[in-house]
């Protein structure tokens, strides 16, 4: 059971709800400021006696979704707690600007094929998702769901789920030895009744956990290119090794560089993957691409910028042929883009990449890490964007890489293993506008411990673009970082490809 002293803050914070003007995001800040004067309380846990086939069944039923009876543009169902989901999360409405406790009950509920009932037992809940007309004017799709500690996900038009974001990151990275992550949770959700016209929903979250507390407001706006708006107050109890602002999340198992293999062997699909690399845009002017990979133990790496622009989790890869997949839609799985309202100033993007028994794993997660992180007691206001994008996802405004490829064409002695060929497609305006003939150049370079012994680039009439091969000797012990791009005279006609493997085990 949690503390009496959380008992009362709770308390007094739906009594604050029901007298204010308007409930918005100093309201939620004022119950994170308290809770951070305070020791952290594990919230209880529901009963794990489900299975994950069994929480599955136990479905919301749509004609009880909040806001379906008044006929609006969007409706909320909710997670029942179950299986991996065992913490509870607190549920409110705001109607008029006043904040009011949402009761679910079983009635709310159907498991499988059973009938449903009136059961008005209360029922804990896990999270919620909400709905809106995306694809069809007389079709709620699903737009965004929020479940399991401050993870979320959202698609836009014709998009499959894929990669998920979180409201903050703690020691993903860099913590001290022995100390696992902490995964900070949002504890409590006050979600805004959206007017008859509404295009867009509000969404405020309550974030929690041993080190952090947050006041968070989400803006959902729903479309072939689906936004989310995110105010952000947070407040440190104690230091952090790693401070990770607007984390995502993603999966990759295999693809053009890494070919998918498990503890069968090879796979029939091509590629597998949520997103195939991490796309950085530097305050400088600089466009970063990193294909990811699947390495044998964890990777970090990073990349220090005097500022950000943005940076995502990619899909780029968006034809079927690349995954053969007819079930999980790789294709369709979103990009994600986060941009930054205002001037987070200095710091770095750092990326983790772990190994992964099966596609079932989260294995990627890149995040924001400031150059001064707050310190505990003083509060930190801060602001993005996330775009989940389709076809056409943000990008460099010149030319990217489309597909990176390692291994040797014939040779009539095999290769030693410390020597590596990379082929580096390259596509865009800025190319498809020289003649073939183009005196196209790599500019290319590496750490000290490889080597580049050999870089050229040829036309590539398929892509109307061009392709880089980069011979390179490294050292099996050590890791190998590379950078390169594509440059006519003076002018640079590409983002800069940057690619980073770790020692060999």
């Amino acid at each position: 059971m949690r503390s009496i002293t959380h008992a009362l803050l709770a308390a007094a914070g739906a009594l604050a709800y029901a007298g204010a003007a308007a409930f918005g995001l100093d309201d939620v800040a004022t119950e994170a400021r308290a809770l951070a004067r305070q020791a952290w309380q594990p919230a209880p846990e529901a009963s794990a006696a489900d299975s994950y086939d069994a929480w599955r069944d136990l479905r919301f039923r749509p004609e009880r979704a909040l806001w379906r009876a008044e006929g609006l543009p969007f409706q909320a169902q909710f997670f029942p707690t179950g299986s991996y989901h065992r913490r509870a999360v607190e549920m409110f409405e705001i109607v008029d600007g006043h904040a009011r406790p949402l009761v679910l009950t079983q009635g709310h509920f159907q498991r499988g094929q059973e009938p449903p009932t009136d059961d008005a037992t209360p029922k804990p809940v896990a999270g919620f998702r909400l709905h809106h007309p995306m694809n069809r004017a007389d079709v709620f799709d699903e737009v965004v769901a929020f479940l399991g500690a401050s993870y979320f996900r959202a698609i836009g038009q014709d998009q499959w789920y894929g990669s998920s974001a979180r409201g903050l990151a703690i020691d993903t990275t860099g913590g001290p030895p022995g100390q696992a992550e902490e995964f900070p949770a949002f504890t409590r959700f006050w979600l805004e009744r959206p007017a008859p016209d509404a295009t867009r929903a509000v969404v405020h979250a309550l974030l929690d956990s041993p080190r952090a507390t947050g006041a968070y407001r989400f803006e959902i706006v729903p479309g072939p290119m689906t936004e989310v708006r995110i105010q952000a107050r947070l407040f440190l109890r104690a230091p952090v090794a790693t401070f990770g602002l607007a984390p995502l999340t993603s999966m990759f198992f295999g693809g053009e560089n890494q070919p998918p293999a498990g503890p069968g062997g090879a796979d029939f699909r091509p590629e597998i993957h949520d997103a195939d690399g991490l796309q950085v845009a530097s305050a400088s002017g600089e466009w970063l691409w990193r294909p990811l990979t699947r390495p044998a133990r964890p990777f970090v790496t990073s990349f220090a910028l005097p500022g950000l622009r943005g940076f995502g989790l990619m899909q780029r890869d968006r034809r079927f042929e690349s995954y053969e997949d007819l079930e999980a839609h790789y294709q369709r799985r979103p990009s994600m883009w986060v941009e930054p309202i205002g001037d987070w100033g200095p710091g770095r993007v750092e990326l983790l990449q772990l190994p992964a028994a099966s596609e079932a794993d989260d294995n990627i997660a890149a995040f924001w890490v400031p150059a001064q992180p707050p310190a505990p007691g003083q509060p930190l206001e801060i602001a993005w964007r996330i775009l989940w994008a389709g076809d056409e996802p943000p990008g460099p405004p010149a030319a990217r890489v489309v597909q990176t490829r390692i291994g040797h064409g014939f040779r009539k002695m095999p290769p030693p293993p410390e020597r590596l060929q990379f082929h580096v497609d390259f596509a865009g305006p800025a190319l498809a506008a020289l003649p073939p003939d183009a005196a196209v150049e790599a500019v290319a370079s590496s750490q000290d411990d490889s080597r580049i012994v050999a870089v050229r680039t040829e036309h590539h009439p398929a892509l109307a673009g061009w392709r880089m091969t980069l011979d390179v000797e490294r050292r099996l012990d050590r890791a190998v970082e590379l950078r390169a791009f594509l440059r006519h005279g003076d002018d640079t006609l590409t983002e800069t490809w940057t690619y980073a493997l770790p020692p060999q085990p």
